[in-house]
């Protein structure tokens, strides 16, 4: 599948915004699914955030199960493969390789502890390191493509909303 950025004929002429917080709006067709599954890895990637917000009940953040609602939800990841969605939501075979990895790790976690329980169960989960690592990984690696610090702490759900609907 080709996908032709910027061409005459997009449907997204005359909606040239730069960035929407500093990944380019334009630059993946599907960047609202982007922007929903790099949400949900950089809050599965970091381990301060997990105690910080999802531990400490914080708003805003929603918890572990949110986040992989947002991973899996618009993309059925959870269904098939990241290498589905090359060149719309994922620029190559790298990043949907990580992503895949990721994705898995979370979701053999989730069905071993359900989807209702609570944050300290994931989190002391033997395999929640591991899944950890993998979504750091893809994190990283989708951040960097696009130009972000992956370093930053993740943005609270409600800034998310705000940024995939400002197009």
């Amino acid at each position: 599948m080709t996908v032709q950025q910027g061409s005459e004929n997009s449907s997204r002429r005359g909606r040239r915004s730069s960035t929407m917080g500093g990944m380019p709006l334009n630059d993946m067709p599907w960047w609202r699914w982007r922007s929903n599954v790099r949400s949900a890895l950089h809050m599965l990637s970091d381990p301060v955030f997990h105690h910080e917000c999802w531990l400490a009940g914080r708003e805003g953040y929603g918890d572990v199960t949110d986040a992989v609602y947002r991973l899996v939800e618009d993309t059925w990841l959870d269904n098939w493969s990241a290498e589905k969605y090359i060149g719309t939501i994922f620029r190559d075979a790298g990043e949907a390789a990580l992503v895949d990895v990721a994705v898995l790790r979370v979701l053999r976690i989730m069905h071993q502890v359900g989807a209702d329980a609570p944050v300290s169960a994931y989190l002391e989960h033997q395999g929640w390191q591991e899944a950890v690592r993998a979504a750091r990984e893809a994190h990283v690696l989708l951040a960097g493509n696009d130009g972000e610090d992956p370093d930053t702490p993740p943005r609270s759900l409600d800034v998310l909303r705000i940024l995939t609907r400002s197009a």
